[in-house]
């Protein structure tokens, strides 16, 4: 079922397994960790952002750099890799430990993203890079025009810098505070700051998330967005670099 919405039929079914082993199933069966998931999910990070940087780089010849940053860090942010494993089912087909089935595994948003990375990891190995641009043309490329117009999805730590290095107001740099909960299930507490004042905190399952909302926060807090997100004075912006990460 999972091969057929993916539009691709595996070679080697060992991959396709791996690329659904959860390190849940692999501890409780005495296995080693190195043959969960994550190295799979590391290669499919490194793969995604470049079928998408290259599809980006292909259809949007008039954009600027900073634009094209803006837009890949829509596509392969957490949320919208979460919504693309749900579209194909990778909650139904995860293989997980008891435990975390119990606790809402099929369901944790990072556990489906890392699991959609994974299986592009796993499709890359298989198939190639090609087949990969393929399905990040048929299963990612389209969701464009609704992740920009989403402002849960938005590049605030970008915007956040752009203000910061337009006003010349100091420097900017985020520090995680943090990190609550077990390993497989961690929430990360992460403040931006402007020299030594606080502008704004967040938290996420990831230091990335935590730090946009972080970001959000401290745009709220200098009058640059409303409490919905929309902008009071200020264009999202083209710059696609973050501040220092001290995380």
């Amino acid at each position: 079922m999972l091969e057929g919405k993916l539009g691709y039929r595996f070679s080697d079914p060992d991959l396709l397994r791996e690329a659904l082993s959860h390190r849940s199933f692999i501890g409780v069966r005495g296995g080693d960790r190195l043959t969960s998931n994550e190295r799979l999910e590391f290669l499919g990070d490194a793969i995604l952002d470049l079928a998408v940087a290259h599809e980006l780089f292909r259809r949007f010849p008039l954009k600027s750099e900073g634009e094209l940053t803006e837009l890949k860090s829509l596509l392969v942010s957490r949320p919208t890799l979460e919504r693309m494993a749900r579209e194909l089912g990778l909650g139904e087909v995860l293989l997980l430990s008891d435990n975390e089935e119990a606790t809402g595994g099929r369901t944790r948003p990072s556990i489906l993203a890392d699991a959609f990375e994974a299986l592009l990891g796993a499709v890359y190995l298989d198939g190639g890079f090609e087949v990969v641009r393929r399905i990040v043309i048929e299963h990612l490329i389209h969701e464009l025009p609704a992740v920009s117009r989403d402002p849960d999805l938005g590049n605030w730590k970008s915007r956040l810098l752009e203000h910061v290095q337009k006003e010349k107001t100091g420097r900017l740099f985020y520090q995680t505070t943090d990190e609550r909960g077990p390993d497989h299930d961690k929430t990360f507490i992460v403040q931006v700051l402007l020299d030594q004042r606080v502008l704004g905190e967040g938290r996420g399952d990831s230091k990335k998330q935590a730090q946009q909302v972080a970001a959000r926060a401290a745009l709220e807090t200098l009058g640059i967005v409303d409490e919905n997100g929309l902008s009071v004075d200020l264009d999202a912006g083209e710059n696609g670099e973050t501040g220092e990460d001290r995380s």
